[in-house]
């Protein structure tokens, strides 16, 4: 995964935790799936929109 090692993700995530704290995680990792699920939808969205002009173009 990257080149990280599970030390490397357990350095990151014990910096993370030391600058916002226990009690913003949570929110963070809201607001990052929330971000990730509007990712993939636009990406599913523009998947469906280029098949239908690709099916109008061969009409």
């Amino acid at each position: 995964m990257f080149g990280l090692g599970i030390w490397e993700l357990v350095i990151i995530l014990l910096v993370i935790l030391i600058i916002f704290g226990a009690g913003k995680l949570p929110e963070i990792g809201k607001g990052l799936g929330k971000a990730i699920k509007g990712f993939k939808e636009s990406v599913k969205e523009e998947e469906d929109t280029k098949k239908i002009d690709a099916e109008k173009k061969d009409k």
